[in-house]
């Protein structure tokens, strides 16, 4: 028997424990996913393959349990039930949710905007400023203790993860990325929708306004992301691909301001501060992204009536112009298509309606 763990997520998760802007980590949802590969003895006897993976990759059965009920364990490139008889060579992969952090965390009194609540999770529509996930020096105040108190209100059912006190996160966002998050509130939907992440077959549409008349009113950004080699809290592109993760971003143009431009985007992979760094790239970073340099003027005339304008637009907005709108996923217990939306927060909303006029004007 031989046991490996996909080198490629080992070294995701690496980077991911680096990836930290100011103590806050970044959207890199590979981090939330443990992929492991098991190629079975050519001796083994038939044996179920929740009791065969139980001491192979230390988990719990329920959890094993919970993955093949999810479609995440796979035989030879099909998903198989948690009563499957393993078989000798059989090629065994199994992608499971990361486990919580260690260490005892305490829930904290927070106003959540839930967008949608079921018995299986839940939708927040986050806003900037927050920390999704505690790291150094944000181990209080974020939203995953925020959730722990939610929890703690509701009834308590078996196999929940609120009785394990921890939420259920199988991905994140910016600090000062405003949108929408699912949020698992048991082991199988958590399993379920981690597999989804995993495979790239989530909806996630952003917007964003970035500087520059973008070019073309749709296209596709492609170029690997990973950690600046000499200013390490940022991304960087590598686009020969010999460093990094590969990463695709999708946009098309919703409306041109002349000198900044509204777009849509949709991403194929979610890599650390995909959007801001692929555009920083193509030399239109976000309007006001301090790190990534949005926040001096890029584009425009030179003359001072300009230049006041644009500073009033800066203090409407103190962060990158980023919001996740869009999120679409199936239901991990119904099978059925969700899709959620929300507005544009209210900074930026401001911002894009400042811009509009001035180009009327």
């Amino acid at each position: 028997m031989m046991l490996e763990e996909s080198k490629d997520k080992l070294e995701a998760q690496a980077n991911d424990s680096l990836e930290q802007e100011q103590a806050v980590i970044g959207e890199d949802n590979e981090a939330f996913h443990e992929h492991f590969r098991v190629k079975v003895d050519p001796k083994q006897e038939l044996l179920r393959i929740d009791k065969y993976l139980l001491d192979r990759i230390r988990k719990s059965r329920s959890k094993i349990q919970a993955a093949a009920k999810a479609g995440c364990v796979l035989v030879n490139g099909k998903a198989v039930k948690s009563n499957y008889k393993v078989r000798p060579n059989d090629e065994i992969v199994i992608v499971l949710p990361k486990p919580p952090l260690e260490g005892k965390l305490k829930a904290e009194p927070m106003d959540l905007d839930i967008v949608y609540e079921d018995d299986d999770l839940m939708i927040v529509n986050k806003p900037a400023g927050l920390v999704v996930h505690p790291g150094v020096g944000n181990y209080t105040g974020t939203l995953v203790q925020g959730l722990m108190h939610h929890f703690q209100q509701l009834p308590i059912r078996k196999n929940s993860i609120e009785a394990e006190m921890r939420p259920g996160l199988v991905h994140r966002i910016d600090k000062d990325t405003t949108g929408l998050l699912v949020i698992a509130k048991s082991e199988t939907a958590m399993t379920h929708l981690a597999k989804q992440f995993f495979d790239h077959t989530v909806k996630r549409r952003y917007v964003a306004l970035v500087w520059g008349d973008v070019e073309g009113d749709q296209g596709t950004i492609t170029g690997h992301i990973g950690r600046h080699l000499r200013y390490r809290q940022i991304q960087d592109v590598y686009p020969d691909g010999d460093m990094g993760k590969h990463a695709i971003t999708h946009y098309k143009v919703l409306e041109r301001f002349g000198y900044v431009t509204l777009i849509e985007c949709r991403l194929e992979t979610g890599r650390t501060h995909q959007i801001r760094v692929h555009f920083k790239y193509k030399n239109h970073p976000l309007f006001a992204d301090a790190k990534y340099g949005g926040d001096t003027i890029r584009k425009g005339t030179i003359y001072t009536k300009y230049k006041q304008f644009v500073d009033n637009c800066f203090k409407l907005i103190s962060r990158q112009s980023l919001h996740a709108q869009t999120l679409g996923f199936v239901h991990p217990t119904t099978g059925e298509e969700m899709e959620f939306n929300c507005p544009l927060p209210e900074d930026m909303e401001a911002v894009v309606e400042k811009w509009r006029k001035y180009t009327k004007r």
